[in-house]
């Protein structure tokens, strides 16, 4: 796995160079030292999980056959595309947020002489994944298909986080705002296409598959992105900080989270009187009274329960399948991500 990062590094590398010297610009050393700096701030620091699971599951789709080097480079190409398209997302999410950190470092609007040239950095992102797409991709028959599909899974996202930041509306904290099919409606849209569905999508493509006999595989996908994002929800309040990495803050944000959702459903009126004054209040005694109420419901219990059924079906749903190939990489995600503790 660490040959395989560094392989993806380095593919990087080569797309950044294609881009700080693409021929329908003319860079100054300024631009170009710009557009620099941004990408190794923007795209390469998180996990790259989601760049990475386009080779994984490209090799189990090609069922232990040695990939050539086009092959790996060109998995990695496409799982760069993701990372650029997340990068993307997330220089905007920021500014939208007002949020601080990222990764464990100052946002990039954050950062001196940045400010707001970082919307345009946004959009720059974005358009490098066509750069990319075209430059590597333009020959092959699945070349359109490529491209449909990002500007399709873009779309999703974007109308997801439309959804989240019109539900979460400052001034206008409304609990009854929240259930369970609006936090699914959220997730499904703004994390779901594309963490989960579009890696696989791409690994499907590149093997020579058309998307549209895959759905049952892509709404497999989407229902494990919801399974994550609800481990996400219970972690960002029972979590280990210390494991996680992070110090969750989905009370104080009034967050639609699942366990808030979870609560407004199961509490009595007098418990809802305490959700009400309490969630969505930047103040340690507020975010107390709110754990305290989660622990009186047994949320971490409710969770449990979730986890386990959302895990029997996914894999009922998964062993349905007719393709073993298919199975293998559904298996791979779900592995990846059941009981995770961060």
């Amino acid at each position: 796995m660490a040959d395989l990062r560094s392989t993806f590094l380095d593919v990087y590398s080569k797309l950044k160079s294609e881009l700080l010297h693409d021929p329908a610009f003319e860079f100054t050393d300024d631009s170009r030292e710009w557009v620099d700096r941004m990408l190794d701030y923007n795209v390469p620091g998180g996990k790259l999980n989601r760049g990475l699971s386009v080779i994984d599951s490209y090799k189990l789709l090609k069922e232990g056959k040695e990939l050539t080097e086009e092959e790996v480079f060109l998995a990695s190409a496409l799982g760069w595309c993701i990372e650029w398209l997340q990068a993307y997302f997330l220089v905007l999410d920021d500014i939208m947020d007002n949020s601080h950190t990222r990764r464990g470092q100052p946002c990039w609007f954050r950062l001196p002489k940045v400010g707001l040239i970082a919307v345009n950095d946004g959009i720059l992102l974005r358009n490098h994944i066509s750069r990319i797409l075209k430059n590597h991709f333009r020959g092959k028959p699945y070349y359109v298909d490529l491209l449909d599909l990002f500007n399709e899974v873009e779309f999703q996202t974007a109308c997801g986080q439309m959804i989240d930041l019109i539900t979460t509306l400052e001034g206008e904290k409304d609990l009854t705002k929240y259930s369970l099919s609006k936090h699914r409606r959220i997730v499904q849209y703004k994390t779901a296409y594309y963490s989960f569905y579009l890696p696989v999508a791409c690994a499907l493509l590149m093997s020579g598959e058309n998307l549209d006999n895959h759905v049952d595989v892509k709404n497999i996908l989407v229902d494990m992105g919801i399974y994550f994002q609800v481990q996400d929800d219970f972690l960002d309040c029972f979590g280990a900080p210390e494991t996680i990495g992070k110090i969750g803050t989905d009370i104080e944000d009034f967050k639609c989270s699942w366990l808030v959702v979870k609560a407004l459903e199961l509490c009595n009126e007098e418990q809802k009187k305490v959700l009400y004054d309490n969630y969505g209040k930047d103040n340690a005694e507020n975010v107390a009274k709110v754990k305290a109420l989660y622990n009186e419901l047994n949320l971490k219990g409710v969770f449990e329960e979730y986890e386990s059924k959302s895990y029997e079906r996914l894999v009922g749903a998964i062993e349905a399948h007719p393709s073993k190939a298919v199975q293998s990489v559904l298996k791979s995600f779900l592995g990846k991500i059941y009981k995770r503790q961060k």
